[in-house]
């Protein structure tokens, strides 16, 4: 695992110029961006020069950069899965057909049960599981995307307070060949759309296609992402797993040789609900919201 980044402070006046700053450009959306995000990306080291914090004007636009790609790609996601909840002779669905047939897309990916948030690691932070062998060899990428970006703010809103960064853990046992404009569109929606909201995104265990996969990726990311990724070989994965989850040994799935059982909750394909969305979408926000609960009752103690 990588060591903790260092960071520099920010006063409050300068944390009141960038608050002041999204909420006259984004007055619908800046609330959804905490304060303690707003510092956090502020207070990275700049990328020309990491003696330094990046310049205040720097940290502006880059949330400026965020929120426009949030505007363009993000913010309309909450009403496509209501749409989906609502079934096809719902009114709305009737009304909206365009909004609605990408509804439904978006519902099918949700339903491969591929992608959800499961439990926490030691320090809190949610942990987003991708089962790669889950995931078509030939993906629907505009619904496939949708499903994550929708999925980070879910995440993202549920955190423990203080905290501002996720940790991602595939199961690459075996992951369909790579598809280049999903990964693409995935690596394009981490830098633009989740800045510095990535503290680790974990491959277990690694073989060749992953290794293929990472050797493709790898040089199209910026350093600051591609030193987040970390690969773990199957003869490590249960220490290491073990020293990252909350619950140590007792937080691996199954699926990683573990005894925790993920299908319960995530079964493939989705058999949850009845209607379009068959994924257990708000099963999985009781069980996150639970575990944060859980896990800050115990800081407080």
């Amino acid at each position: 695992m990588s060591e903790e980044e260092v960071t520099y402070p920010v006063t409050k006046e300068e944390l009141t110029t960038l608050r002041e700053g999204l909420a006259k450009e984004f007055p619908d959306d800046h609330k959804n961006i905490s304060d303690v995000y707003v510092e956090s990306i502020a207070s990275k080291p700049y990328s020309k020069d990491p003696t330094i914090r990046r310049p205040l004007e720097y940290s502006a636009e880059k949330l400026k950069d965020l929120m426009n790609w949030r505007k363009e790609n993000a913010t309309h996601l909450p009403e496509l899965l209501s749409l989906a909840k609502g079934g096809e002779s719902a009114p709305a669905a009737v009304e909206q057909p365009e909004k609605f047939a990408k509804a439904k897309a978006m519902a099918a990916a949700y339903n491969l049960g591929a992608i959800y948030w499961h439990g926490l690691d030691k320090q809190g932070r949610p942990i987003l599981w991708i089962r790669t062998n889950r995931l078509p060899w030939f993906p629907d990428v505009e619904s496939q995307i949708n499903v994550i970006i929708h999925m980070a703010d879910v995440g993202i809103n549920l955190m423990p307070e203080g905290l501002t960064d996720f940790v991602c853990i595939a199961d690459s046992h075996s992951p369909p060949p790579p598809h280049p404009q999903f990964m693409l569109n995935l690596l394009s929606a981490l830098m633009k759309g989740y800045p510095d909201r990535l503290y680790h995104l974990v491959s277990c265990p690694v073989g060749s296609i992953m290794q293929t996969i990472m050797n493709l990726c790898l040089p199209l990311m910026p350093t600051r992402l591609s030193s987040k990724i970390v690969l773990i070989s199957k003869e490590d994965a249960k220490k290491k797993m073990g020293d990252m989850l909350l619950n140590g040994e007792d937080d691996i799935p199954t699926f990683l040789d573990g005894t925790a059982d993920h299908d319960q909750f995530y079964p493939d394909k989705g058999t949850v609900n009845d209607g379009l969305l068959k994924f257990d979408y708000d099963g999985m926000i009781e069980r996150l919201t639970e575990a944060v609960k859980k896990f800050e009752s115990k800081e407080e103690e």
